[in-house]
Formats: C-alpha cells, structure tokens, sequence
C-alpha cells in the first residue's frame, strides 16, 4: 500500500461506523481529501429491484455503472470469484490524501480500535494485533501501553492519524 491508510477496527456496534463519519468530516474540514472503504460482513446491495441498473444485472451484466451528473457508480458482481482483497480495493481508488478503512480488522494496516460499553462483544483487539495503535473508548480503560482517547476526541484522534500517516495538520 502506497497510499496513506488507517483504519478503525472494533467489535459490532462498538462505534466505529460513527467514529469513521466524523474523522472523515474531520479531515474533510481541514482540507484534505479523504476516501473510505467499508468492509461489510454480510451480504449488501446498492442497487434494488426495479430499477433498470438492477434489471441489467439480473439478467447477467457482470458490471453494471451507474452514471449522472452527481456520481457515479460501477457495481461488480463476483460470482464464485472471492472477496477482492484490501489492496486490490485500494488500487482501485482515485488519488486521495488519506483513506479511512472501516472493518477489515485482521488486516495489518495500522488503525485505532473503537470500544463500547454496550457493545455485545467486548474483547481488547488491541491484545491480540500490533496494528492497533490507539483505543477509542466510551468508558475508562486502565493499563494500556497504547494511547487510549475518549471516541468523541475527534480532533484528538485525528491529530494522532495525521502524525501516524505524515499527512500534516492541514491540507498545503
């Protein structure tokens, strides 16, 4: 990966699509531009029945675009084919300043874990990979060697990224 990456990682409804919104908002104000990739676990579609994209793909487009004067989008239907991996998806991206990986946590890029309370599933990520190089809690976490920042820190977090990445405070 060449480009300037980070993630958030973390356990279901552990905050870290809430936490991902606001570094982009975040990053976006101070000028940079900013992707985000978001790995889902589950199945997903972006396009539903009834519309013509839609009926293109049913009956067997191996990829459908999706173009307007606002955005576009290129829906690529894997078959039996795996799950690209990170790096193929990476490649694919236009020019950016950071991107800002939500989910993919067993990936070894560096990203900051985010920790709820009410999350069902509370087990430290940061025990078990080395890639973590922060926590974002919404409740006190003791005896990290790792900076732990409260989740709505959000300059704080950020400011953290910015130097793990070499990105600067500001966009030049």
């Amino acid at each position: 990966m060449n480009q300037r990456v980070f993630g958030v990682a973390g356990w279901k409804n552990s905050g870290k699509t809430t936490l991902t919104c606001k570094l982009v908002e975040e990053f976006t104000r101070r000028g940079f531009r900013v992707a985000a990739v978001k790995h889902a676990h589950h199945g997903f579609d972006v396009d539903h029945e009834g519309t013509d994209s839609h009926r293109h793909r049913k009956a067997g487009a191996g990829e459908v675009a999706i173009v307007s004067g606002r955005r576009w989008v290129i829906m690529h239907e894997l078959g039996d084919a795996k799950e690209p991996s990170l790096d193929d998806i990476l490649a694919k991206l236009s020019p950016c300043d950071l991107v800002l990986i939500e989910g993919y946590k067993r990936e070894n890029h560096p990203k900051i874990e985010a920790r709820r309370a009410a999350a069902p599933d509370r087990a430290p990520l940061s025990d078990i990979d080395a890639s973590i190089r922060a926590i974002a809690a919404d409740h006190a976490i003791g005896d990290e060697k790792i900076p732990v920042f409260s989740l709505d820190d959000i300059s704080g977090i950020a400011d953290m990224i910015a130097l793990e990445t070499g990105l600067g405070e500001t966009a030049a």
